[in-house]
């Protein structure tokens, strides 16, 4: 079927309102517009936010500074010193710190900041460390892997 050809199906558009035409019309005298009054003028045309005298939403709220940007990534930060509960040696991954209760889930990516101190060396595996943190882990003889994240809903 070429698309010139093609129309809407019958029934499905209805053409405009024609008012002014005539009391007989049904839309004649008043047009739709009520009686009298600002609303029935032509070339009315009330400026947004306009509550009627009422003093505007826009002026009642405080005035906002700054943005929060949409794009800021929100991390599960954990301290250095928490993670002493792990044994010497031992390799920290996202999934053992959730198991362990130091992290609720791995819903966000995992920061390790270096408030409190590690006394052992421990194989930390996580989405980003604080310059600080990577400096005392490998200064207790450990190793600070960065991994990639993958968000997940558990």
């Amino acid at each position: 079927m070429l698309q010139e050809k093609l129309s809407p199906a019958p029934g499905s558009r209805r053409g405009r309102k024609r008012v002014g035409r005539g009391d007989g019309s049904g839309h004649g005298t008043y047009s739709g517009r009520g009686c009298k009054g600002q609303k029935s003028r032509s070339g009315y045309r009330m400026r947004p936010g306009f509550e009627g005298g009422q003093l505007p939403l826009i002026k009642r709220l405080p005035r906002k500074r700054g943005f929060t940007s949409h794009l800021r990534t929100e991390y599960s930060l954990v301290n250095l010193g928490e993670l002493g509960i792990f044994e010497p040696g031992s390799e920290v991954t996202p999934e053992k710190l959730v198991a362990a209760g130091v992290v609720k889930s791995l819903r966000h990516p995992i920061k390790i900041l270096a408030l409190g101190e590690i006394s052992h060396p421990l194989v930390i595996k996580a989405n980003k460390f604080s310059a600080a943190a990577k400096a005392k882990i490998e200064a207790a003889g450990g190793r600070a892997e960065e991994v990639g994240y993958a968000p997940q809903t558990s």
